[in-house]
């Protein structure tokens, strides 16, 4: 990681947060944006970006440094922290409390299809990344293997409830006869549309008429913004690998 473009790339993917999207939020193409990651963050958008992800502008221009600035960082003028510079000289920090480096959490309800009252937990930094207003989030688990290597089964998923228009090849949660299902959905002719599993071999593609879609039930739930990893190649446990390990050690007859 050794430019500023290398390390925009690593925070975004942090937040889930693709090029495109990023893009549309700061309001230039995705060409630009794929140009920062070759080429680094242009010197007039660092102090932007690096107070959008609450992070040092110093440590994404150059690497060096603490990554988050401190929680009590304040510049209120020249002569406050031992002379140190403000905000017009330095344009690094704002003025006023700094970006605080953990991640502030908002709990999120889940769908009601699960009988679970716990509550879903998501960083602001995301919701605020992706404009999605914390009301209208919507938290779930992926039930099934339809959008395996995409969203793993088991994985918990965020709902924007906010955005229901179909964008062809988007991922949503959508209430069907009573079944929260998530699908790639894409618009078709005469107000039907076609439901896609990233699962294809065993989930094959679905159709529905306009009149269908009423008389199954169907409703879009929301957009689905945001999903948990989970790594389904689970290993040996390391303590059982550690375990057997020493015991060929002490025992003097194993391997004989």
């Amino acid at each position: 990681m050794n430019t500023s473009g290398d390390r925009l790339k690593a925070l975004l993917r942090e937040v889930h947060l693709s090029a495109s999207d990023f893009a549309k939020n700061r309001g230039v193409t995705p060409q630009h944006v794929n140009n920062w990651f070759k080429r680094g963050v242009p010197m007039g958008r660092l102090n932007e970006i690096a107070e959008l992800l609450c992070i040092s502008s110093r440590w994404l221009r150059t690497g060096e440094g603490p990554k988050h600035p401190p929680a009590n960082f304040l510049l209120e003028g020249p002569d406050t922290r031992k002379g140190l510079p403000a905000r017009e000289e330095t344009g690094k920090y704002l003025t006023g409390p700094a970006c605080r480096p953990e991640k502030i959490d908002v709990e999120i309800a889940l769908h009601t299809s699960f009988t679970s009252t716990e509550c879903i937990r998501i960083s602001l930094q995301t919701l605020q990344a992706l404009n999605v207003n914390a009301d209208r989030a919507l938290g779930a688990y992926m039930v099934d293997n339809s959008m395996i290597d995409i969203i793993q089964q088991g994985a918990t998923l965020a709902i924007d409830k906010g955005r229901t228009q179909i964008i062809d090849g988007e991922i949503y949660a959508v209430e069907h006869d009573g079944m929260l299902r998530i699908k790639y959905l894409y618009n078709r002719p005469g107000g039907g549309l076609r439901m896609r599993s990233h699962n294809a071999s065993e989930h094959p593609d679905e159709y529905l008429t306009h009149e269908q879609r009423f008389e199954q039930n169907f409703t879009i739930v929301g957009w689905v913004f945001w999903w948990s990893t989970l790594n389904n190649r689970r290993p040996v446990p390391l303590d059982e690998h550690l375990l057997g390990w020493e015991g060929s050690k002490s025992d003097p007859e194993v391997g004989i």
